[in-house]
């Protein structure tokens, strides 16, 4: 069986760009990275991606009349790839509606909070002003509306009396790298089911949709 044809959009270092191409690498993952994009030349992931053998393309976001425009010059490029799922991993550029609507229900994200708390920047430093006891992170469907779309999965974590913002990211970041692999496999074995902007997890264990990591 063919595998799915992943492309991941990044704009820095790309943790999550190296965890799904880390797991692309076992030989009964349903999944293969096509390839990395950039909007930014100098992103380091590109290099991580370029080292274990994956294609990259920079497409910059400067010199384009308006967002719809950068988002089309994308679009054509994941196309030309043969991507069919398009994974965000720290790609820091909002889209126009016509991104998400031409890739809808193909195109994924995750936040670093459990939407729909938190949306935005500066998650972790929400979570702790909220005095919040579980934070974690959720892999969701991308709409024109920002971190709005339908939940896939989420993993939570505790948040400790003496949390500051980088110990309570770093923690969420290694549920990250266990979830959003887990998530992309879902959709290359035909188990995600979107009706009406709903999900539906097909044959997953109970509770798989939600990890909780009880690690401090």
């Amino acid at each position: 069986m063919a595998k799915l044809k992943v492309g991941i959009l990044i704009s820095g270092r790309g943790s999550n760009m190296a965890a799904l191409i880390g797991a692309s690498q076992a030989a009964d993952y349903p999944a293969e990275i096509a390839c990395v994009v950039s909007n930014k030349a100098d992103a380091p992931g590109l290099k991580i991606a370029s080292d274990a053998g994956v294609a990259t393309a920079v497409v910059s976001h400067r010199g384009h009349a308006d967002r719809e425009t950068f988002d089309r010059a994308l679009s054509a490029e994941l196309e030309r790839r043969g991507v069919e799922l398009v994974v965000l991993a720290g790609f820091m550029r909002i889209f126009s509606p016509w991104f998400p609507v031409h890739w809808a229900n193909r195109v994924i994200n995750i936040h670093p909070s459990l939407l729909p708390s938190f949306k935005g920047l500066n998650v972790q430093r929400q979570a702790l002003d909220a005095g919040v006891r579980l934070s974690g992170c959720t892999v969701h469907l991308v709409i024109p509306d920002l971190d709005a779309g339908p939940i896939i999965a989420q993993a939570a974590v505790p948040v400790l009396a003496d949390d500051t913002d980088d110990t309570l990211s770093a923690r969420i970041l290694r549920q990250e790298h266990r979830l959003y692999p887990l998530v992309v496999r879902w959709f290359a074995e035909g188990r995600i089911a979107i009706d009406d902007g709903r999900i539906e997890v097909r044959d997953v264990p109970p509770g798989a949709t939600l990890l909780f990591s009880p690690e401090p």
